[in-house]
């Protein structure tokens, strides 16, 4: 048995569905061999993308797993593990390498050594009997601790090498999740308790926890309202009482007032993250800080009471120390704070309203994005943005009422990022509608992508808001654009996506918007991916309130 072989049976072992792969490695026909599905799509960002998409639906109890070339394809991967390790998704990568006997020669790229600062661990197999070992501690820092891409390199003579007589022995890593102190624990609740208005602010820990239960009753308890970051947003239901919504570069009013209100922070599953995607915190707050690397405590906001461990497994121990203090139903009946959460919504709402209902033309983008929300009221979805404008109109208006049919990202914002995404989500969830929300300019990323789905019958939704530029460019470069359009574009993106083999419209008019994602949804539901490019204007205004 070959060293490829071997890690095939391991892959195998661990639950492996699919291998997200391009164009050449011996792992994919080992692989392929076991039923384990290569798809390949059109660049090696994409297979990354694919596999961040697939792992962030499963809250990493399934790995997403790459496998790329060596030289070229482990360079041009660069990118979309960059994005992965900036929003911490757990993902394997396998790139090929060169023989061990060309270790350190140019001009060969050593992956192992070039993606140590974007990965959790990236190792070299260096020897075929030591390959159950390398998988076993990869899967162990793939299922403990801070999630985060981990690499591990496959030199060419050792994946083709013999694996020897001896029986190839593993078991598959089960992970294990840790406690907080009982008496931090204490602690941080006897705050909470005693603050006068507490904020709950659930970042994409709690959801990789699957923390949703033990949030809800926690706020529920003390009556307090829960943010979420915008990679934790669906992690509470933004249809409850208590929902603030998202925070990111925009975000909603709510979101605004509270953070602004409030004598008491507690970010769980949070790294509570001074960043300009991440909406700011006040400083001169009371700060509980719940996570599971120590690497995120104090880093940017001080935090008086830091608590280790897993967001689910503390907050059950949170919510036995607060109904001991409160008794079990806590401060449940306690509307105050709910009534003054819908009344600087509907405030809000109000002041957006002209916008998301809209009937200009060219289409204004807030329009499309609320017909899209109207339409998928009572399916089974999962939706994503991109960067840009469509992540700062969509967030902050996005009603995510169920965990993991949001996938909010954004610690970095690799242009196009969302249509992989979009299809490793739905490679892992295909009985759901998957959309992916872009502009024009990311089009151009990754629009071939489309090839892929066509290809592998990977039946998603795009929805290219198409104003014919860089949206808001014109205050970054404003000369450029002036004497040299460099801000403008140009594309017939419906006839490029008919063209790769998906369904496609143009939509022109707000009155067609609906009708327009109902046969593409219907066309996805036949089996067939699809396209909608919404012709709309140059929309600057943001929700944002910081």
């Amino acid at each position: 048995m070959k060293g490829a072989s071997v890690i095939a049976q391991i892959l195998k072992k661990e639950g492996a569905e699919c291998l997200f792969c391009f164009p050449v490695n011996q792992l994919i026909d080992a692989a392929a061999e076991l039923d384990i599905r290569p798809i390949m799509p059109c660049t090696e960002r994409a297979v990354v993308g694919m596999a961040d998409g697939y792992t962030r639906v499963n809250n990493g109890k399934k790995i997403g797993i790459c496998a790329v070339q060596q030289g070229p394809g482990a360079e041009n991967a660069f990118g979309g593990v960059a994005q992965a390790y900036s929003d911490s998704t757990p993902i394997l990568i396998f790139p090929g390498a060169p023989p061990e006997s060309q270790l350190g020669t140019p001009p060969h790229f050593e992956a192992f050594l070039n993606y140590q600062r974007i990965t959790k661990w990236s190792g070299r197999i260096n020897r075929v009997d030591r390959i159950p070992d390398f998988l076993r501690r990869a899967f162990t820092y793939l299922r403990v601790g801070r999630p985060g891409p981990v690499l591990l390199d496959l030199p060419a003579d050792v994946i083709t090498a013999d694996f020897g007589g001896a029986e190839m022995s593993y078991a598959p890593v089960k992970g294990t999740k840790g406690m907080a102190d009982p008496q931090a624990v204490k602690a941080a609740v006897k705050a909470l308790i005693g603050a006068k208005k507490p904020i709950l602010h659930a970042g994409i820990g709690a959801l990789y926890a699957e923390a949703w239960d033990e949030l809800r009753e926690v706020a529920e308890l003390l009556q307090a309202p829960v943010m979420t970051t915008l990679p934790g947003k669906s992690v509470f239901p933004e249809d409850h009482p208590l929902s603030l919504g998202c925070g990111g570069l925009a975000g909603s009013r709510t979101v605004a007032h509270f953070l602004a209100e409030a004598d008491l922070i507690f970010g769980i599953g949070s790294s509570l993250s001074n960043w300009i995607f991440a909406a700011p915190i006040p400083k001169g707050k009371i700060a509980i800080q719940l996570t599971i690397d120590e690497r995120d405590l104090n880093k940017d906001y001080p935090a008086e009471f830091l608590l280790m461990g897993d967001a689910k497994l503390v907050l059950s121990q949170m919510i036995e120390e607060i109904t001991r203090e409160l008794g079990r139903n806590g401060r449940k009946g306690d509307d105050r704070i709910a009534k003054e959460v819908r009344s600087i919504k509907a405030k809000w709402l109000d002041e957006w309203m002209p916008k998301l209902t809209s009937e200009e033309n060219p289409i204004n983008p807030y329009r499309v994005i609320w017909d899209l929300q109207s339409v998928l009221e009572n399916e089974e979805y999962i939706v994503t943005h991109d960067a840009g404008s469509p992540r700062d109109q969509m967030a902050p208006f996005w009603i995510a009422k169920k965990p993991n049919s949001y996938i909010g990202w954004g610690k970095s914002t690799h242009l196009g990022y969302s249509l992989p995404l979009a299809l490793g989500a739905k490679v892992a969830r295909p009985e759901k509608i998957v959309v992916n929300v872009m502009g024009d300019a990311a089009f151009g990323m990754s629009g071939t992508e489309l090839a892929t789905a066509s290809r592998n019958k990977i039946a998603t939704l795009t929805i290219v808001l198409n104003n014919s530029c860089l949206g808001g460019y014109d205050k970054h470069i404003p000369v450029a654009s002036r004497r040299f359009g460099m801000r403008f574009l140009q594309g017939e993106y419906s006839k490029a996506a008919e063209a790769l083999g998906t369904y496609a419209e143009r939509i022109d008019a707000p009155r067609e918007i609906i009708p327009g994602i109902k046969r593409a949804i219907k066309a996805t539901q036949e089996g067939r991916p699809a396209l909608l490019e919404m012709i709309t204007k140059e929309e600057i205004p943001l929700s944002k309130y910081w």
